[in-house]
């Protein structure tokens, strides 16, 4: 099994901890972000996995050199220009080359959620993609209707919205955890080009293509992307 973590971010909500290291390299108590998520994700099963970097990315390359958690790890080089998750992925189109579905996971994520029931229910789907998703506050949501498929997006400060089936009242509004499972297929269906949300291709391809939500409520759930956010997780995993 393959994954792709996003770690290429430039960590600007996390400064100071950012100013001389990369957001993925900056630790909750005493491991840094991106071990706590390749840890997750091998003991989901996953062997390969690429890590795309930016943002100090020789900090990154010497920390591989010394840390591989025992899978495979190739990095996925966007120094020059960040690409955003869709653009990365499509860098990173080359590693999926096995037809299987594969992870892709947020590198400021932490979560109990269980990586192997959202895998199998992507499976049993026959899904494009797999989104994990969470009811809590958010000023962004994705919609999804009765049947749990993709049919919008919306954004309340901007108060901008894109519907792609029903109507906006009859829609369900999740926040987006930053998890998600897709299948190789996507990778020829991208239109876009350079620096594009992952997200968007998801909006785009949504009325021909089973796009999913996966609800964990009762997991918990923490976006490490700010120093406000670390404290609270770090504080919350002393407790468990």
């Amino acid at each position: 099994m393959k994954a792709m973590i996003f770690a290429a971010g430039l960590g600007t909500r996390l400064k100071p901890l950012t100013n001389n290291s990369p957001k993925a390299l900056v630790e909750i108590n005493g491991e840094t972000l991106i071990a706590g998520v390749i840890r997750k994700l091998k003991n989901a099963g996953v062997t390969d996995i690429i890590v795309n970097i930016h943002h100090f990315a020789n900090q990154m390359i010497e920390y591989f050199k010394v840390n591989n958690f025992g899978v495979n790890i190739e990095l996925s080089d966007e120094s020059r220009f960040l690409l955003d998750t869709g653009g990365g992925l499509k860098k990173a189109a080359h590693f999926f080359n096995d037809g299987k579905p594969f992870f892709a996971y947020n590198v400021d994520i932490l979560s109990n959620i269980d990586l192997i029931k959202m895998y199998n229910q992507h499976i049993q789907n026959n899904a494009l993609a797999t989104l994990a998703v969470k009811n809590r506050k958010s000023m962004r949501f994705l919609l999804f209707d009765d049947r749990d498929l993709l049919s919008g997006w919306e954004n309340l400060a901007s108060r901008e919205l894109r519907l792609i089936r029903g109507v906006r009242e009859e829609l369900n509004a999740f926040a987006f955890s930053g998890i998600q499972v897709i299948d190789p297929k996507v990778l020829e269906m991208f239109a876009e080009v350079g620096k594009f949300s992952i997200v968007d291709v998801y909006l785009r391809l949504a009325d021909i293509e089973n796009i999913n939500a996966f609800h964990h409520d009762e997991d918990y759930w923490f976006d490490l992307g700010t120093f406000k956010q670390l404290q609270e997780a770090q504080d919350f995993i002393k407790t468990i």
